[in-house]
């Protein structure tokens, strides 16, 4: 198979996709042979507002250039919506076989002042959106006995970041969410991965920029661009991944990582079973060396991207 045919005859969601990774991953899929549903619901970086613009700019980039695209302005939070959003791709183009949930949003404030609203919008953007959309898809996948799904999740949620509580909790449930999929519809031949990306977009615009630290990490990710992510997210939705599901990679400039997930890494027992106080004398300075730092995204990914 050739690369300008790894997706041919597939149909493939990409929500968020009227601007950054969601706009260069429905770009590189069509480029492929993909046909295409470019959903934008063409908000801010904070959700508010829509427009319909980016998404129908991403279907004529797509069109002019020979491939086949329908533009939806669904929004991923409203189950119906992201149910139309599969049935407009079944409708146009005769099936679903893949979904890219890359659409969100951020709201981003220390743990202590941030209120309920700007908690569950983030939430409802980006977990129960990517739970929308695949659920929606998930009745044609059994059926079909194949599919595949991509979900974008971030170092914030699996390392950690500040001010970012209602963002990390949505993008670490977001690999619960794809995990889960992968153990669940496995036997359907159904395959489910997280990329966590590194690149520059409005959300990551929205970083703060108060030390000379933060400014020069900014700078940094100012250099990844949205098309480094959509070469892997397109390898991953295509057949030649058939043996990849529920794994979490991330992707900076020139760098693919595959990433650990949780494991146990120092186990205590006693016959006579555990008190505070032997828990205290004993377990508190036995995982001493083995405790996970404190740390930050940038922190663990410290090094210089190739």
């Amino acid at each position: 198979m050739s690369e300008q045919n790894m997706l041919d005859g597939k149909v493939v969601v990409v929500t968020g996709a009227g601007r950054g990774i969601g706009r260069a991953i429905a770009i590189m899929a069509a480029s492929r042979g993909a046909r295409v549903v470019v959903n934008d619901l063409g908000g801010t970086e904070q959700g508010d507002g829509a427009d319909q613009i980016p998404a129908l700019e991403v279907v004529k980039a797509i069109t002019d250039a020979g491939g086949e695209a329908i533009a939806n302005f669904g929004n991923v939070a409203n189950a119906d919506d992201a149910g139309q959003m599969i049935e407009d791709a079944r409708s146009n183009f005769g099936r679903i076989d893949c979904v890219v949930n890359n659409a969100g949003i951020l709201r981003d404030v220390i743990f202590h002042k941030m209120t309920e609203e700007q908690f569950d919008s983030v939430i409802s953007v980006h977990l129960k959106g990517s739970f929308n959309v695949s659920r929606a898809a998930a009745p044609y996948f059994r059926e079909q006995s194949s599919g595949s799904m991509v979900h974008m999740t971030s170092t914030s949620g699996l390392i950690g970041n500040f001010g970012q509580a209602n963002y990390a909790a949505a993008k670490l449930g977001i690999a619960g969410l794809s995990r889960s999929i992968a153990l669940d519809m496995s036997r359907f031949g159904v395959r489910s991965n997280c990329i966590s990306p590194f690149a520059w977009s409005r959300l990551i615009g929205t970083i703060p920029q108060s030390t000379d630290a933060e400014r020069e990490r900014v700078k940094k990710i100012q250099q990844m661009t949205p098309e480094k992510i959509a070469p892997l997210a397109v390898y991953l939705l295509s057949d030649q991944a058939s043996d990849i599901t529920g794994q979490i990679f991330v992707v900076r400039n020139n760098e693919i990582c595959l990433m650990s997930q949780p494991r146990p890494i120092r186990n205590l027992q006693t016959s006579e079973g555990w008190t505070p106080e032997t828990v205290s004398a004993r377990v508190g300075p036995a995982i001493q060396s083995s405790l996970v730092p404190l740390e930050r995204s940038g922190d663990v990914f410290n090094w210089d991207p190739v």
